[in-house]
């Protein structure tokens, strides 16, 4: 089976898609091929539109209303890509799993992903699987993070205690204890990209939109004392299972720190490296603070794994003692892991089995997620 995964997050600088081939069988071993993966940036309107729409004071209905279905314009069109980049034709993908672009997110009550999955089917004439969080939510769980369960199936390591680490606009771990799949841990660190961002738009006037190799922090200088202070942030005193999003840490939040920053004193350069240090130190005390022991390999991925400012100020929290290397290694892109999750998830749905783990959810049992939208193959599909 051929699937199609697509995953626009926090950091909404665009699409990544992957094409995916699953083998059905009875091995317990997941057996997978990543066909193609590309990535697909939000034009500057289209980006600052969502960031628009995020915020509770200018997210209005009909603005919304619209997104939804432009946005779905979008992600058939980035199916459309990665179908091409994989030397397919349509006919041979089976399915589209799509987690859609979040614009709110109510840990345990609510959870709000657009980019409507009717217009995907109806573009491309592929079956598509959307609104993944809803069901794990409706179980009792916070939604998230789901990329846990792909973190289980291919990282669990016979002897050694990993941590899969995600740093996308939010930051969030997987601890993966070894030979023990059934007691991963899961949640959200707290932000990851998402206020390195908003500090590079603001310092550059949206000249540009993230710290491309982390060259702003490299050259700024970390604020001990404002670091403490932003590390007294009552989330990163909360237990697991725990997630966030930009309805905490987005850009109204981003505000108040820059002109806290700026009310300090602090150059443009030195806020990018506190709030770089920012994601690095709560990644670490987070491992301390929340897991059973410290784990003996962590495997970055996402945008942040691109930033070796960031990479380096984590591996200095961790004392250097624990090796931090990038999913790139095992075959993987960095930013192809949700969409990829969310791909595997859609074929897991398709066959009627459970995609998340409560565990780290904190759902009351593992239920099947996700929403079925047909598409013109969906007779071919279901004779399979």
């Amino acid at each position: 089976m051929i699937v199609v995964g697509m995953m626009s997050g926090t950091s909404t600088d665009g699409i990544d898609a992957v094409a995916v081939r699953f083998e059905n069988n009875s091995s317990p071993a997941l057996q997978w091929e990543l066909l193609a993966h590309v990535h697909i940036p939000f034009p500057t309107a289209l980006h600052q539109e969502i960031l628009a729409c995020v915020r509770a004071d200018a997210g209005t209905v009909d603005r919304l209303c619209a997104l939804n279905f432009e946005l779905g314009e979008i992600y058939s069109d980035a199916a459309r890509q990665v179908i091409r980049a994989a030397k397919l034709d349509s006919e041979q993908i089976d399915l589209i799993g799509n987690h859609g672009q979040t614009v709110w997110h109510i840990p345990q009550h609510s959870t709000l992903q657009i980019g409507s999955a009717a217009v995907i089917a109806e573009r491309t004439g592929i079956t598509t699987i959307s609104n993944f969080r809803a069901r794990d939510m409706a179980a009792g769980g916070h939604g998230a993070p789901l990329v846990s369960f792909l973190d289980a199936r291919l990282f669990t390591h016979p002897q050694k205690n990993r941590a899969l680490q995600n740093i996308g606009g939010i930051a969030n771990a997987t601890w993966l204890p070894a030979q023990h799949p059934d007691n991963v841990l899961a949640f959200d660190s707290g932000p990851g990209n998402v206020l390195i961002d908003d500090a590079v738009r603001r310092a550059t006037n949206n000249a540009f939109h993230f710290d491309r190799d982390g060259a702003m922090a490299a050259r700024g200088q970390v604020d001990a004392d404002w670091l403490a202070e932003l590390l007294e942030h009552p989330y990163f005193k909360l237990l697991p299972p725990k997630t966030t999003g930009r309805e905490v840490f987005g850009s109204p939040f981003g505000e108040q720190l820059w002109s806290a920053a700026t009310a300090r004193g602090l150059k443009a350069e030195d806020i990018v490296a506190t709030v770089t240090m920012l994601t690095a130190k709560s990644i670490a005390d987070s491992y301390r603070a929340f897991l059973p022991t410290m784990p003996e390999e962590v495997i970055v991925s996402g945008g942040g794994a691109k930033n070796p400012t960031l990479l380096a100020m984590l591996d200095a929290q961790l004392d250097s003692k624990i090796p931090v290397r990038r999913i790139d290694e095992f075959g993987i892109p960095g930013d192809a892991k949700e969409a990829f999750a969310f791909a595997l998830m859609a074929f897991e749905t398709w066959h009627g089995r459970p995609s998340n783990l409560p565990s780290a959810t904190g759902a009351r049992h593992p239920v099947i997620l996700g929403e079925i939208t047909p598409g013109r193959n969906w007779q071919e599909l279901a004779s399979k």
